[in-house]
């Protein structure tokens, strides 16, 4: 299922960026493993995926004790300051730093096992309360220029989540509008490369709005099941 679930994938993506005139090789797929267990994961690794997301710290910190370095972890959930260890740890990218609090124990914690970690800013682009993110420009920039003031941080792009909807204009504006605002950053001297968005729903509008990195999980792996543990499966 996962073979035939990915090759379908990389045509969609493969057909879309060549409608959009754009490399596929621009985009870094990363495969949403959150709650799939390790022969899920050993199984796409033996397909040729190099990346996969987590969204719990301490799932991801289990997972990467029996994987390691084998693979690229991305941590892509929300993350509690007590936990930035587990992620720092494991996490060759962390998607969701989206305060000065979070950001400054990141760096401690990367400081403390001589690591320079790579970093994006989560923007909540939407009006969504469940989404995560920081919001006004304002604080957005200041949470830049204080990541960029750290030893052990390297900040490379920002992250968002469109809205839950079937509203494709919905779903171009938030994509549309953190592109917008990585081109605005960097004309203030970021340099930021890496566009963080598109999921299994909305990954092809993400990739005509200049996404570097798709988080897709169903689409990969199927539908997940949440009864069990993922130790279990």
């Amino acid at each position: 299922m996962i073979a035939t679930n990915l090759q379908n994938l990389r045509d969609r993506i493969n057909e879309k960026c060549t409608a959009c005139n754009r490399e596929p090789g621009e985009i870094k797929l990363i495969a949403v493993s959150k709650f799939f267990g390790i022969d899920a994961i050993n199984e796409a690794k033996s397909l040729g995926i190099i990346d996969f997301g987590e969204n719990k710290a301490q799932e991801l910190r289990d997972k990467f004790e029996l994987i390691g370095s084998k693979v690229t972890w991305h941590f892509i959930g929300t993350l509690q300051r007590n936990k930035a260890k587990y992620a720092v740890k494991a996490a060759e990218y962390i998607h969701s730093v989206d305060s000065i609090q979070l950001a400054e124990e990141l760096n401690k914690q990367a400081e403390k096992l001589d690591k320079f970690q790579n970093i994006l800013i989560e923007v909540k682009t939407s009006e969504e309360e469940s989404k995560a993110g920081i919001y006004t420009e304002n604080e957005i920039v200041k949470l830049a220029e204080y990541c960029r003031e750290k030893s052990n941080l390297i900040l490379i792009g920002l992250m968002t989540m469109a809205p839950f909807t079937d509203d494709a204009k919905k779903i171009r504006k938030s994509f549309s509008d953190l592109r917008k605002l990585k081109d605005k950053l960097n004309n203030q001297g970021f340099d930021l490369k890496e566009l963080s968005m598109g999921m299994t729903n909305d990954f092809e509008i993400a990739i005509e709005e200049g996404s570097t990195m798709l988080r897709i999980g169903s689409a990969i792996f199927g539908q997940r099941e949440y009864s069990k543990d993922w130790r279990q499966l």
